[in-house]
């Protein structure tokens, strides 16, 4: 085994178990800590007398405690992102943004009617009142406004309309919310100022947050790039409006990179290169190089055709735990549709096992679509790897992953046909959204254990 080799194993990144459920548990253990405090506060007593103001703290302390897990959800922390996957963590960051928008707005209703109770006045001019004249209100509006913005962008529709260096850029406005809502916290709020315990809590809490995401949003990226220096080495066209960059860099074996993850990517020129772009390793890395594919799916993948050799190329990364470190046994089945093959071309160089022991269901609409053929046959024939070209329209009557010639036939049917130990497979998926459903719905039926199923959705 060569050194490379050997140094790039070294530097695969690891998943451990106990970091799932260390960061569930801390997510858990801060939102019963902060009920807590609203307890100790006289929170439940004061509810028969105030019952919107105290309704109101809670909300709001909830409230604050989600947006800043968030946050935490936003940083990129490398062992929760390799614990969770960026699909999973994407989802968790969704309901928790959601569950702390609405939580923020009855809040705001409920704080509202309790002051305007109190002071026997109109909820309108007790709103009024409450935004101009108390502290720190000012710059929470702001701070609630720009939240507001990210929730309406983030729904699934609105974020259709979008490009997603646009949703990318509007949905970093969520920085700024937190940031805002601290001034009004630290002088109006006063479950914040209550006692020692939770002004430490709180400090420590939006210490973390902060520190979380400048660490690992800002200094591990720019410390990674001065590190590797990365630039285009040469564009290589794969097929109809699909292109390969190839990059070379300083030290690229101890990048710590694994077959299956993927970069967020900037190319230093021409219009928009600050807008970054996620692309999958179409190939496994061997420490002298690094190679992405991508298809002109947008403006951000249509610019890499036009790169030039020299460009600098800046990166964020690497995600994902689409890799070799989720795998439970030697069998492996991987199921690609269209540029989805791109990371699991790279899995299927770097994966460890015998001839035989892999499989690769490859679905396009016709043979001239099929992405890095040439290079698969190689590997059938060098590692003997079994390929099934799932060509053709799929069936138009149900949800299926195989092209409308197999639709008599119940696709777990086939799927056992043509794999009959499917059940001893580790199960790689990567493609559209609809299609890997209908692949994990398959892989369920036939009998495939739940922890050998691997797939990351990236459609944002």
């Amino acid at each position: 085994m060569s050194a490379t080799l050997v140094a790039r194993r070294a530097a695969r990144p690891a998943v451990r178990v106990w970091w799932r459920d260390a960061a569930g548990l801390t997510a858990w253990s801060s939102a019963l800590f902060v009920v807590a405090l609203w307890v100790s506060g006289r929170g439940l007593q004061d509810l028969g007398t105030d019952f919107f103001t105290s309704a109101g703290r809670l909300t709001g302390l909830v409230s604050a405690d989600l947006l800043l897990l968030q946050v935490l959800l936003m940083a990129r922390i490398p062992w929760v992102e390799r614990s969770y996957g960026q699909d999973e963590l994407a989802r968790r960051h969704r309901l928790t943004g959601f569950t702390s928008i609405m939580l923020l707005a009855a809040h705001l209703v409920l704080i509202t009617l309790g002051y305007a109770t109190t002071d026997r006045s109109g909820v309108v001019s007790e709103a009024w009142t409450l935004v101009t004249t108390y502290p720190g209100m000012l710059l929470a509006t702001a701070g609630t406004a720009a939240l507001v913005m990210v929730a309406v962008t983030s729904v699934r529709a609105a974020r259709r309309r979008l490009r997603y260096e646009s949703w990318h850029l509007l949905h970093l406005y969520a920085y700024l919310g937190a940031g805002l809502a601290l001034p009004h916290q630290l002088w109006t709020g006063a479950d914040f100022t209550a006692s020692p315990v939770a002004t430490a809590f709180w400090w420590t809490a939006y210490a973390a947050a902060a520190g979380a995401v400048l660490v690992f949003r800002l200094g591990l990226p720019v410390w990674l790039n001065a590190r590797h220096r990365l630039v285009v080495e040469q564009v290589v066209p794969e097929g109809r409006g699909v292109v390969s960059v190839y990059l070379t860099g300083r030290d690229l074996d101890r990048l710590p990179v694994a077959a299956g993850q993927f970069f967020v990517w900037r190319f230093g020129s021409g219009p928009g290169w600050t807008r970054g772009k996620p692309f999958s390793l179409s190939a496994a890395p061997d420490g002298h190089r690094l190679r992405i594919t991508a298809k002109d799916l947008g403006a951000g993948s249509r610019r890499l055709a036009t790169l030039r050799p020299g460009t600098p190329a800046l990166f964020e990364g690497p995600y994902g735990r689409l890799t070799g470190t989720v795998r439970k046994g030697r069998k492996v089945a991987l199921f690609a549709s269209g540029i989805g093959i791109t990371p699991l071309r790279a899995l299927l160089d770097e994966l460890p096992y015998r001839p035989g022991e892999a499989v690769l269901f490859q679905r396009a609409g016709h043979p001239a679509d099929l992405l890095f053929r040439q290079e698969l046959e190689d590997l059938a024939a060098r590692r003997g790897v079994r390929i099934h070209y799932l060509l053709g329209r799929r069936a138009r009557d149900r949800a299926s992953w195989l092209p409308a010639g197999y639709a008599p036939v119940p696709d777990e049917q086939v799927l056992r046909h043509l794999v009959p130990d499917i059940a001893e497979h580790d199960l790689y998926v990567c493609g559209p959204d609809a299609w890997t459903g209908a692949v994990l719905d398959t892989a369920r039926r036939a009998g495939v254990p739940a922890d050998r199923v691997h797939a990351e959705r990236f459609a944002w």
